[in-house]
Parts: structure tokens; sequence; C-alpha cells
């Protein structure tokens, strides 16, 4: 039986428990048993549709944080072939939580990179909860250097709370870190794809999304601060993260209405958690079909149409006042 339930799954998992009750005792009631475990899988299966469809942004930032939800070296592994990672920012050191390397989508030579957060505890220290430090980012700066001078296209997986905020990542130039990435992914002259797959936070995201294609996986989040952190700073109160949450509008519906990403790719019901492999297969669909539309530019015309995307954000008007 699934394990990690959310707060709002709560009926769902009441039905599915029993489910589990019947099917201990299934050999026993035979037939009977059978339609009565088919009748509970069709409500639960359509329980959790209805749930889904009309999640709130705070319960959608819940499934975008997921512990079972798959991270960037499991959309790798299972979308890309021949993997090579590469390691190191040929400064510092290397940096765990954003990992990346050459890879090949559908036969064509790719770079591929993004933050990968831990499962267990241990994994999650080492990976330092997804949260990259200065040399995360150059390691990427490198890699996408690496794909302009072999005419590679970039795929980034957005993944992170955002970036690093202690004192040794300060002292290393955090900021100038992030600043240089934003800067050469504007006018890198090969086709760049981003997709935030969980959580995409400030700077942290944008540093390595700046995009001719901006995808969001239904389920996922992308904001300038977690909800959590603007209700500390607007309310000095945690507890109002819900509302902090409808207020930052970080789901992918909204963000698609404001013109901040391309495009949102469904999720199997109940999140990508529920059913990876359909997951990594509907967004390989996606990556597949965005890089063939992209192909067809030279690449002084890539920098052109991204400058222009980039540019049009955040243009309004204000009603004449007479």
């Amino acid at each position: 039986m699934y394990r990690h339930w959310l707060e709002f799954e709560k009926p769902v998992e009441e039905i599915e428990k029993k489910i589990e009750e019947l099917r201990s005792y299934q050999t026993e009631g035979g037939s009977r048993t059978a339609d009565e475990i088919a009748k509970l899988e069709k409500k639960a299966k359509n329980l959790l549709k209805e749930v889904y469809a009309k999640l709130t942004p705070s319960q959608v930032t819940q499934v975008a944080r997921h512990p079972d939800r798959p991270y960037t070296m499991d959309y790798i592994q299972n979308m890309f072939e021949d993997f090579i990672e590469l390691h190191g920012d040929r400064c510092f050191k290397d940096d765990p939580a954003i990992v990346g390397g050459v890879a090949r989508l559908d036969g064509q030579p790719v770079v591929v990179m993004g933050q990968q957060k831990g499962r267990n505890t241990k994994e999650k220290v080492y990976r330092n909860f997804g949260m990259p430090h200065p040399e995360g980012y150059r390691k990427a700066l490198r890699l996408m250097r690496l794909a302009e001078r072999f005419n590679r296209p970039v795929f980034t997986f957005i993944d992170t709370p955002g970036a690093y905020p202690g004192i040794g990542a300060e002292e290393r130039g955090q900021s100038e870190a992030i600043a240089t990435n934003l800067m050469v992914m504007s006018s890198l002259k090969v086709p760049i794809i981003t997709t935030v797959i969980g959580e995409g936070g400030s700077g942290g995201a944008l540093a390595i999304g700046v995009a001719d294609r901006v995808l969001m996986l239904e389920f996922s989040t992308y904001s300038v601060i977690s909800p959590e952190g603007c209700a500390a700073i607007l309310w000095k109160d945690g507890s109002k993260a819900d509302l902090a949450a409808k207020a930052l509008k970080i789901d992918a519906a909204e963000l698609l209405k404001l013109g901040v990403i391309d495009k949102i790719v469904k999720e199997p019901v109940g999140g990508a958690h529920r059913d990876p492999q359909t997951a990594y297969k509907s967004l390989k669909t996606v990556l597949i079909s965005q890089l063939k539309e992209l192909n067809v530019h030279t690449r002084e015309d890539l920098v052109e149409l991204r400058y222009n995307k980039f540019r049009n954000m955040g243009v309004f008007s204000e009603p004449k006042r007479y």
C-alpha cells in the first residue's frame, strides 16, 4: 500500500486501507471479495482525481515537496540514453546539489543538468537538501559552455528550495555565480529547455532557468520565495503560509496565465510520485517535441527570441485617468 499520505489525501487513504484489508483474506472470499476490491479501487481512483482537480496553492506546494517525488537523476536515467556525469567547477570543488553531464535524447547528443535532492538523511546531507553552493552553479555554467562549444542543446531540471545561503557560500560568491549564469544563459547559442519538476525557489532556481522553453510539471511550484518565508517577512507569522502561497501565484496554472512559463506537463492522477514511469514517458514526449521546434532556428535567432521572451514578461498597461 502507498505509505506517504498527505493530509488532504486522508479520504483516499481510508479506502486504500479497506482495499488492503480485503486483499489480506481475498482467497477466502473468492469472486465476491474481488468484486468488492474492484469497486473500491475505482472509487479511490475517482476520489483521488477529484481531490487533485481542486488543490489549493498550498496543497500543490506539499505535492511538489513530496518525499517520493522523482528527482533530477530519476528523470535523467529514465528519459536520456548514454548519460555520463561530469564533476567539478574547475575552481573549488564538486557540488553534489547539482548533477549534470552529457547524454542523448532520442538519439541526439545533449547536455543535461539539474538540482538533486536526497531520499534518506545521509543523502539529504550529502546533496545539501538540493540547495547548491556557488561551485554548483559554476559547474552548471561549465556544462553550458561545453554545450555551446559542441553545439548541443541544454536541458535543465529545477528542483530546489533556493540557493544555499550559508556564510561560506556567500564568501565564495553565491550571488555572482547566479548572476553570471543568468547573463551567459541569456546569450547561449544553443536551444535551452527548462523543466520545473518540484520546487522552483528564487534565484537558486532561476540560475539554471533562463531558457527558450520553460515547462512545469502540473504539481510543481515556481516562485521568488517559499510560502513560509513570504509569510514570515510580510506578517511575521509562518502559519500564514497558505495565504502567502495564494498571493504568490506559485502554481503552474497561474504562471502560465502570467506568461512566466510556456507549457504545463500533465502528471499522472495523484502526482508523478504515484506513477513515475508514466511521468517519465509523458515528459520525454514533450521534451522531444519542444526540441524539434527549437532546432529549426539558427543560433542567432535563438538568442534574439530568448531575449524578446524575457523582455516581454511583466509588461502591463494602466487604464487612462480622466
